[in-house]
C-alpha cells in the first residue's frame, strides 16, 4: 500500500491577518514561495475591526515594501486624524484638526487587509485551515496538523496567528494575561442624522474622553459611522457578572459606570445600533522573547502582544515586512535571516510608543484625566 507523502513547503504563514499577509506579499515581491493558512473560512468570515493609523515610521514602511502604496492612498479617509479630548461634562479641552501632516492617515482594517489579499497570487492563502497542533521534526523542520487532519511539514514556520497563537508553544512558554482593563464596543449608524449630539462631539476624526478607570474612545468610520471603545478597569469576575446575551441590561450596566456624564458621550453607549461586544484586553510580559530555534518564528501579536497603543497594526506589518527582507537577503542562511530579524524585532516591540499621549498613564491611574491628556497632546505638537 502506497503511503501519501506529505510535501515540505519552503515557507508556511499560520495567520491571515496583516503580519502575516505582508510577509507574503514582500516574500512574493522577492520570488520567494510562501502558502498561507488561515482559521477562517474566508477573507469575510467577520467584520475585521475599525479603523487603523498607518504611521510613517513603520506600518507605511511595510507598505512600500510591499510596492502598495498606490493602494494604501487611495483607501486613506481624508480628515480621520482629527482629534477631540473631552472632559466628562462635555467640556472640549482639545480640538486638533486634520492638518494633513500628522503622518498617521486613516484606513479601514478590512480596506487594508483587502489590498493585501488581492496582491498575492491565487490560491496563496489557504481558507478554513485551523491549526490544532505543531511539532519539530528536527534539522529545523516543522509539522503543522490542522483539524480535519490534514498536515503540513515546512521549512520555515512562522506564526502569525495572534494571541492565542500555536506556534508559539514552540518557542515560549510565555502565554497572554489579562491586563485588568476590557472594552465594550458599540456603533452608531447614520449618526449626523439619528445622533447628532453624538456626531457632534466625536467631531471628524477621533474623541477621546478618559478618567481614572473609565474611558470612551470613538472615531468616526465611513459611511457616517461612529465606532465607540468604551473601557473599564474592572476584573474579569465584574464583567462575567454582566449579561452581555441581554444587550439592553448590558447597555445599561455599562452606562451607569458614566452616570453624570454628558448625555452627547454616554449616547455613544445608550443609544447602540449594535449589541454591545465584551472585549477583553490580554497582554503577553513586556519585553518577551525567545531563544533562537532553527526554523520557527513569531510576527505580531504572536510575539508581542501588548495593550491597544495605536501601533499593533503597524508593529505587526513592519514585522512582516523586514522578516521578507532578511531572508531575500540571506538566501542561503536561513538561520542569519532569522537571527537579524529578531534582534530588531525585540527591542522594538518592547519600546513601542504610544499614540498621541494617549494611554501615558494606566486608565486606572488618578492622572488618566481629560486635562492631562490635552496638556501632554498640546506638548506633543510643540516638541520639535
Amino acid at each position: 500500500m502506497h503511503t501519501p507523502v506529505t510535501p515540505v513547503t519552503p515557507v508556511t504563514i499560520i495567520g491571515a491577518g496583516l503580519g502575516g499577509l505582508t510577509l507574503a506579499r514582500v516574500l512574493h515581491v522577492h520570488a520567494i514561495p510562501v502558502t498561507v493558512y488561515e482559521a477562517e473560512s474566508s477573507p469575510a468570515a467577520r467584520t475585521q475591526g475599525g479603523m487603523l493609523d498607518i504611521h510613517d515610521y513603520n506600518g507605511q514602511l511595510a507598505l512600500k515594501a510591499a510596492g502598495l502604496m498606490d493602494e494604501f492612498h487611495a483607501i486613506v479617509l481624508e480628515g480621520r486624524q482629527a482629534m477631540r479630548v473631552l472632559d466628562r461634562d462635555g467640556t472640549v479641552l482639545l480640538d486638533k484638526a486634520d492638518d494633513g501632516t500628522g503622518g498617521r492617515p486613516e484606513v479601514q482594517r478590512g480596506e487594508l487587509r483587502q489590498i493585501l489579499l488581492d496582491s498575492l497570487p491565487a490560491g496563496t492563502v489557504r481558507w478554513g485551515h485551523k491549526v490544532s497542533s505543531t511539532r519539530a521534526l528536527g534539522g529545523g523542520r516543522h509539522e503543522v496538523t490542522f483539524d480535519d487532519g490534514g498536515t503540513v511539514v515546512t521549512n520555515l514556520l512562522v506564526g502569525a496567528d495572534g494571541a492565542w497563537s500555536r506556534v508559539r508553544p514552540l518557542l515560549s512558554t510565555a502565554t497572554p494575561e489579562y491586563t485588568g482593563t476590557s472594552f465594550v464596543e458599540t456603533y452608531l449608524f447614520d449618526a449626523d442624522t439619528r445622533h447628532p449630539a453624538a456626531a457632534k462631539a466625536v467631531g471628524g476624526g477621533m474623541l477621546i474622553a478618559p478618567a481614572p478607570g473609565r474611558e470612551i474612545f470613538a472615531h468616526r468610520e465611513s459611511g457616517d459611522t461612529l465606532h465607540t471603545y468604551v473601557a473599564l478597569a474592572r476584573p474579569q469576575d465584574w464583567f462575567a457578572a454582566i449579561d452581555f446575551t441581554d444587550a439592553a441590561a448590558a447597555t445599561a450596566r455599562i452606562a451607569l459606570e458614566f452616570d453624570g456624564w454628558a448625555p452627547e458621550l454616554t449616547a455613544l453607549i445608550t443609544d447602540g445600533d449594535t449589541a454591545p461586544v465584551l472585549r477583553p484586553q490580554y497582554a503577553l510580559p513586556t519585553g518577551h522573547r525567545w531563544d533562537r530555534v532553527p526554523g520557527v518564528t513569531l510576527l505580531g501579536d504572536a510575539a508581542h502582544l501588548t495593550p491597544p497603543n495605536g501601533e499593533g497594526a503597524n508593529l505587526a506589518m513592519l514585522d512582516g515586512a523586514e522578516l521578507a527582507q532578511a531572508l531575500a537577503a540571506h538566501p542561503d542562511d536561513m538561520e542569519a535571516a532569522l537571527t537579524e530579524y529578531e534582534q530588531a524585532m525585540f527591542p522594538r516591540s518592547a519600546e513601542a510608543a504610544t499614540f498621541e499621549g494617549a494611554e501615558v498613564h494606566g486608565i486606572d491611574s488618578d492622572d488618566n484625566t481629560a486635562h492631562g491628556l490635552a496638556a501632554a497632546s498640546t506638548k506633543d505638537r510643540q516638541t520639535p
